[in-house]
């Protein structure tokens, strides 16, 4: 089985704008930097190279780290962004800093327990049916719960304890599957807000959410390819990385 590696990149954050509105991935006063980076990372290291990923912003606002998984050595990964990375990227992300380490697939065992942190966007796409007109298109599935289970009725779907938090937290237990279990009492949405996004040259609105908690491991090869892969839609614009922490307490 080839070896899963994190990667660490550092990231220039006013140079990422700057490219950003050079090469277009920007629509007036939005930049979504998700997909500049999905396009830098590609154009330095290939397609799907380095993730999914996760830009986490230090103090001050001018510098970041990405941290993404990936399947490619180390050495290969630099000698493809020395070989093919354009003078512009090298303004954005700072490659010869690459710094990699492989993930200790042996230690996932069955019962252990690791603490997370993961952005979502717990999104489902829309059914097709005979009277929709937005088959295919994204709905909020806290929205969608609202509807369909408590239409006009906030306060019952308050007191029956389905709240975002906990709406949230089913449907990435849904997308963990048999890899892990998430321990509701020592996992919390740590942050939430709509955000924009650029989609196929469309201004798409939805939710933007961070868990931090802990997670008990049930199958070790199915939660290292859930490391792999990340965890729900928008995995290729910087969602859906599992960040693995020291293990929460209650």
């Amino acid at each position: 089985m080839t070896t899963l590696n994190l990667a660490g990149l550092p990231v220039d954050l006013p140079a990422l704008n700057v490219v950003a509105e050079r090469q277009g991935f920007s629509h007036g006063s939005l930049l979504d930097e998700g997909l500049v980076l999905h396009h830098l990372l590609g154009e330095s290291f290939g397609k799907g190279a380095l993730q999914p990923f996760r830009l986490m912003p230090a103090r001050g606002g001018r510098t970041a780290m990405l941290y993404a998984y990936s399947r490619r050595s180390p050495d290969e990964l630099a000698d493809t962004a020395a070989t093919v990375a354009l003078p512009d990227i090298e303004t954005v992300l700072q490659l010869s800093a690459l710094q990699a380490r492989p993930m200790p697939g042996r230690r996932f065992t069955p019962g252990k327990r690791l603490g997370f942190d993961i952005r979502l966007r717990p999104v489902l796409r829309a059914r097709a049916g005979p009277h929709s007109r937005n088959a295919g298109a994204e709905r909020d599935v806290f929205q969608a719960r609202a509807e369909q289970s408590f239409p006009g009725r906030k306060r019952a779907m308050a007191a029956a304890g389905e709240t975002r938090e906990a709406v949230y937290l089913d449907w990435l237990q849904a997308r963990l599957g048999d890899a892990a279990d998430i321990d509701r009492d020592a996992t919390h949405l740590a942050r939430f807000q709509r955000r924009r996004v650029l989609r196929g040259g469309q201004v798409v609105e939805g939710p933007d959410a961070v868990f931090h908690g802990t997670l008990e491991i049930r199958d070790s090869a199915q939660f290292l390819d859930r490391l792999a892969r990340g965890v729900g839609r928008h995995r290729a614009y910087g969602y859906g990385m599992l960040l693995l922490r020291p293990p929460r307490t209650c």
